[in-house]
């Protein structure tokens, strides 16, 4: 039989249209003698659609906007409308086997879908929701990794409040302890959305303005002379490695438009490091999975010094996942392709819902 494949996509976060072009690529890669394509489209107001099922490939993302005049499905309603619970016959059509979150930043990377999907008890693909909350939150996660004794760069932060009351002794407190160059980041969003490389007073008032533009919390990390190299891991209890690649950004540093507009930016996979170099960074991307309690996919960053130094930048826990996206090249190089790579995941979420149900509720 075949495996209906629930595709989770759009969302009410920055990343909108970064994950329409993801669930486009997706759809394209899906083996049909093997799956059935279910689209729920969540509308940038947080409308949630569910589509009827794809029977092919679609040609521009449009397609993917799905609409139902008049009609704006409720959270309540989702359990009925959207995922149907099973029946206890086997002739319920409409249930859904696996849902496949390709949902980037809050609002869908942040843990609140993974709960919504945990209470429903339906499998998902990749991390759960204290992973994808902790993931998602640069500060949490930059404090848990503190915790755990991986190194990083030096970071502060403040929440809007906090600096509102005060901004220079923020701006001079960022001098004192991390000096400029700096990083200027939203602490909950990705894609490079709102990340800002500050080297003076003025460029950093500026940074901080926009930041806050997209979250009430933000991290302003030092800048890091180092090479920028990223490892992508798989798997739930047991994690495997892929090789490295290295990001050799045209701009300044790699923001939006260099991911996602521009398509110059040098990606160099495998990335020529040497091979301790490359345990170091396999060992540490592993650690870094599991403090977080990471299931499915996770893409690594890293910083490498030149005396091969290995500092931890930033975990993702659903990392761009088009073809072209870093992570599925990653696993291209190292004998997986972008297909197979879609089937394990959805194995992996099937294999971590079938863990869960071991655990006893009642006493």
């Amino acid at each position: 039989m075949k495996i209906k494949l629930g595709l989770l996509y759009g969302g009410k976060s920055a990343e909108h249209k970064v994950s329409l072009q993801t669930a486009k690529a997706v759809i394209k890669a899906l083996d049909l003698t093997k799956y059935e394509i279910h689209p729920i489209y969540i509308s940038e107001t947080g409308e949630w659609v569910r589509g009827a099922q794809l029977q092919g490939p679609v040609e521009d993302v449009k397609q993917l906007q799905l609409k139902e005049e008049g009609k704006t499905i409720s959270p309540v309603a989702l359990n009925s409308e959207i995922f149907p619970v099973p029946a206890k016959t086997d002739n319920n059509q409409d249930k859904i086997d696996v849902v496949f979150p390709l949902l980037h930043g809050p609002n869908g990377e942040d843990g609140t879908v993974q709960g919504l999907l945990e209470l429903l008890n339906i499998p998902y693909v990749g991390n759960g929701v204290l992973a994808s909350a902790a993931g998602m939150d640069k500060v949490m996660m930059k404090n848990i990794y503190d915790q755990a004794g991986i190194k990083q760069a030096k970071y502060v932060w403040y929440i809007r409040r906090d600096w509102e009351k005060d901004p220079e002794a923020a701006y001079k407190q960022v001098e004192e302890k991390l000096g400029y160059p700096c990083f200027v980041k939203p602490a909950n969003l990705g894609s490079s959305v709102g990340i800002s490389k500050c080297k003076d007073r003025e460029s950093l008032k500026k940074a901080f303005e926009e930041a806050f533009e997209y979250d009430r919390k933000i991290i302003i990390e030092e800048g890091i002379d180092g090479r920028e190299v990223e490892i992508a891991v798989l798997g739930n209890d047991d994690p495997q490695c892929s090789v490295v690649g290295e990001i050799v950004p045209k701009a300044d540093f790699y923001d939006y438009k260099a991911k996602y507009e521009d398509q110059d930016t040098g990606l160099i996979i495998p990335a020529d490091i040497t091979e301790e170099e490359y345990k170091e960074i396999k060992r540490v991307a592993i650690q870094s999975f599991k403090a977080l309690d990471c299931s499915g996919l996770v893409r690594a960053d890293f910083f490498l010094t030149k005396d091969g130094e290995v500092l931890m930048n930033e975990v993702n826990t659903m990392p761009g996942f088009t073809p072209f996206s870093m992570f599925p090249m990653l696993w291209q190089e190292s004998g997986l392709p972008y297909s197979k790579l879609i089937e394990k995941l959805v194995e992996l979420g099937v294999e971590r819902h079938k863990e869960k149900q071991k655990i006893k509720y009642t006493f």
